[in-house]
């Protein structure tokens, strides 16, 4: 089986738990012509009456202007990962037993299938765990230059470019 793995360059911020709190939020990104592939949201148990939302794509200097209008910020905590290909009975059940034989706790994973095909976002705590995720499915995951979206991984044996920020070999990362 093949999967396809990019890494989400994702954006949050605080947003209030009520009605609109989100929506307003997002109403800036939209009138920046921004087209969001990921949107997750959770409440701040630890203070009430807000959460956080995380968003991506963000690209370009308009895009960025809106988000951080909106009391957005690039994160760098967690690592996601988009993962998507054909999807097969029990697939949810093989990926998190590989993930969890390699020792490796998700930080959060959502999947969907449609039509046959599944896509999701696995999150990890750091690029390390990111990594290794990435090579248990047989992929490298090393980052082509960019800015700013989905960066698209290269295949095995590839070399990282590890000076550019959005590299999650970057920093001392290691290559599984």
């Amino acid at each position: 089986m093949s999967f396809k793995l990019d890494r989400v360059h994702v954006w949050s911020g605080e947003v209030m738990d009520q009605a609109g709190g989100v929506a307003a939020k997002l109403a800036m990104l939209a009138q920046a012509g921004t087209n969001l592939e990921y949107i997750y949201t959770r409440r701040q148990p630890d203070k009430p009456g807000t959460g956080v939302l995380y968003v991506a794509p963000i690209s370009g200097p308009l895009q960025s202007r809106a988000a951080q209008s909106a009391g957005l910020h690039e994160s760098t905590h967690p690592i996601v990962l988009r993962v998507e290909g054909d999807n097969q009975a029990a697939l949810g059940h093989r990926l998190t037993h590989e993930w969890a034989r390699a020792g490796l706790s998700l930080h959060g994973m959502m999947l969907s299938v449609v039509n046959g095909k599944f896509v999701g976002y696995v999150s990890f705590d750091n690029a390390t765990d990111a990594n290794r995720a990435a090579a248990i499915l047989g992929i490298s995951v090393t980052a082509e230059p960019g800015y700013g979206h989905a960066h698209r991984y290269r295949q095995r044996h590839a070399q990282p470019d590890r000076d550019h920020p959005s590299c999650p070999l970057a920093a001392g990362a290691s290559a599984p």
